[in-house]
């Protein structure tokens, strides 16, 4: 299979994964409406999806640089959608917090498998890992449209509709694999490069993503509710803003990667979190219609570095591709959700404006963390055998993951 044909059905695959992390947030205002839930049980529930999620994809990480679990990706795709599908079925909020942790669990088999399955089609290419990211950010961008469409309609009793997209994501997932299986019983596998660990690096970049986390799922949960204070308007305002936020991520995400061909990675993340600074105050304190330029520009911001993130990680760490992975896509992601309740505790006290204000510091803690940190060596682009990787040995112990992946693939 071409290696664009590849990278366009895992990247629509990403988009019917991630449009449920956007779901999460965006039911939300519709549990605060039928449901009478305060900031902080409403923040609560975004916690239990992001918390569980984040914690578990390190470990998905780990469980796939031991051995290849392709299988993950349609599984934990269902998984992901059969959750959200339930949360709306039941007034308990006790269930409601265990049907989105189930998400958060498919959600986080899904990252680190997808993530390197995206490398090794890749071919190493950072634009074809922006490309793989930017489906995520467009499911981020559709679930508030996707919601209100759903659930403005009828309530949050027509949740289940909204599993369709996992049914769909699960079956383009299965070419990829199919084609890297005939990849693997042809010959010639990708190779992974082979590095020194830079450890203290990738502590620093998992920190800085620690403080772009906290921003992005701050605003999520209650950029719509801020957004409907701040302009007057009722529901449409509030998913605007939403949608705004999501999609200016998808657009950030390429922006990100045309712009590491340009410079090192690096250099953009370090500027693309300088300029989120200015970005942030605007969305909290001006007022009015002007608020959506600001959310834009604060999406752009912060996803410009989202997939150089990922592979910044995985070449601070290359004999640990999937725990890198997990760890940047996951664990990290945590802090963000458990900052919820905090906010949500103080918008309950003051007001919104007063909780969202400390956000303001995140991107410039991320600025200060990059200062200093060295551009790893580029990966060569996985795409040839090296002598010491021959794909016709007859074990596999000692492979690269991505020739592990492509020889023991089998659905």
């Amino acid at each position: 299979m071409p290696r664009n044909r590849s990278i366009v059905l895992l990247s629509v695959g990403h988009a019917c994964v991630d449009v449920y992390q956007g779901a999460v947030a965006s039911l939300v205002p519709f549990f605060v409406a039928e449901r009478a839930y305060t900031y902080a049980a409403a923040s609560g529930i975004v916690l239990a999806a992001s918390l569980l999620s984040s914690v578990a994809q390190p470990v998905f990480g780990a469980l796939t640089d031991r051995r290849a679990v392709p299988w993950l990706l349609p599984v934990s795709t269902v998984l992901g959608g059969l959750g959200v599908a339930l949360s709306g079925l039941s007034g308990s909020y006790p269930l409601t917090l265990l049907f989105v942790a189930v998400s958060g669990i498919g959600v986080a088999a899904y990252h680190p498998e997808s993530a390197r399955v995206a490398r090794l089609a890749g071919r190493g290419s950072h634009s074809a890992m922006g490309w793989f990211s930017f489906g995520g950010n467009v499911g981020f961008a559709v679930a508030p449209l996707m919601v209100a469409t759903v659930v403005a309609t009828g309530g949050l009793r027509l949740t289940p509709l909204l599993v369709a997209p996992a049914l769909v994501g699960s079956v383009l997932c299965l070419p990829v694999l199919r084609a890297l299986e005939k990849t693997a019983a042809a010959g010639p596998g990708a190779a992974a490069v082979k590095g020194t660990d830079d450890k203290v690096s990738f502590v620093k970049l998992s920190l800085a993503v620690v403080c772009r986390s906290i921003v992005f799922v701050g605003l999520s949960t209650f950029i719509s509710l801020y957004a409907r204070q701040r302009t007057g308007g009722g529901t449409t305002a509030g998913t605007a803003a939403l949608f705004v936020l999501y999609l200016g991520g998808a657009a950030g995400t390429v922006l990100g990667s045309r712009l590491a061909n340009r410079w090192d990675r690096v250099t953009v993340v370090r500027m693309s979190y300088l300029i989120t600074v200015g970005a942030v105050a605007g969305t909290i304190f001006v007022p009015g219609p002007s608020i959506y330029l600001f959310i834009a520009l604060t999406s752009v911001g912060l996803y410009v570095p989202f997939s150089l993130q990922v592979t910044l990680a995985q070449d601070y760490l290359p004999s640990r591709v999937g725990t890198a992975s997990g760890v940047t896509l996951g664990l990290t992601v945590s802090a963000g959700g458990l900052a919820g309740p905090l906010i949500g505790s103080i918008a309950d006290a003051a007001s919104l404006r007063t909780a969202l204000a400390p956000l303001i510091l995140m991107p410039a803690l991320s600025w200060l963390l990059y200062r200093g940190m060295p551009e790893p060596a580029t990966p060569n682009h996985l795409g040839g055998p090296t002598p010491a990787t021959r794909l016709d040995d007859q074990s596999s112990e000692g492979l690269p993951y991505e020739r592990r992946l492509a020889r023991k693939i089998n659905l």
